[in-house]
């Protein structure tokens, strides 16, 4: 269903693709209690991945590699950004746009792209709005340390798909209205109420940050499986699963 954006060109994504596959630099250092050694990923941003450099054009964009389930920086919590406004930040928001748009996805969070922090890049196209209020469009968007609030609580079951668990997707329950908060990459402060898709979008994202994957917010496991079985034969309590599948590759909410 999600088309690629006018926002790709394709000169740019030859060049992010030849240095796409980057991983923050890994160290070994004493594991905790002393005992032993361990590999882990140094500070996202003393990696050298995003260390700003003199000189250094903030515009020169890269698509980087998707962390998949399973890998350790989807399973923790990120960490608070200090400085919004700090160039690396900017060249992560880049470099994070510039990959959702050529995975076709409606939403990246950063330790996606194997960057422990609390950003969060996405957008809701039209053909996803909703008729009721905070359901609409919403514009490309990046939140900084965004901050979730359910307003009531009701919840609705609707599929999900996501970029770092590839080829499945899942009934999963959200809060259908909420409001949320963040700050641009500018400094500039965002707070909006969302409902419906929009507010499922934000959720999904947000919940990265936590080390929350969405099969661990499902409570029926049979409404999991692989996108193009669930077409095939959609379990029959789950409803619409031929629109969702289509939206599900790669992407349903990503998400």
């Amino acid at each position: 269903m999600f088309q690629p954006s006018s926002y790709q060109r394709k000169s740019r994504i030859a060049v992010g693709r030849a240095a796409s596959t980057r991983e923050p630099e890994v160290i070994s250092q004493p594991a905790a209690g002393g005992k032993g050694a361990g590999s882990v990923p140094r500070k996202p941003l003393e990696s050298g991945l995003y260390r700003a450099r003199p000189g250094a054009h903030i515009d020169r964009m890269a698509i980087l590699k998707i962390a998949r389930m399973g890998h350790p920086v989807l399973r923790q919590r990120a960490a608070e950004v200090a400085d919004p406004k700090a160039p690396e930040i900017k060249r992560l928001v880049a470099d994070m746009i510039e990959t959702m748009e050529d995975a076709h996805g409606t939403g990246l969070a950063a330790p996606q792209v194997h960057v422990s922090l609390r950003v969060v890049v996405f957008k809701v196209m039209g053909v996803r709005a909703g008729d009721q209020p905070g359901d609409g469009p919403v514009p490309l968007t990046v939140l900084i340390n965004p901050v979730i609030e359910p307003l009531g609580p009701e919840t609705e079951l609707g599929w999900e798909a996501c970029l770092s668990v590839p080829g499945l997707m899942g009934a999963v329950p959200r809060w259908t209205r909420i409001r949320y908060s963040g700050v641009t990459p500018e400094g500039e402060r965002i707070e909006r109420v969302a409902a419906g898709f929009h507010a499922r979008v934000v959720q999904h994202e947000c919940d990265h940050l936590d080390g929350t994957l969405y099969p661990m917010r499902m409570t029926d496991l049979s409404l999991l499986g692989f996108a193009d079985e669930m077409r095939r034969a959609a379990p029959p309590a789950a409803g619409g699963v031929e629109a969702a599948a289509e939206e599900a590759e790669p992407e349903t909410v990503e998400a």
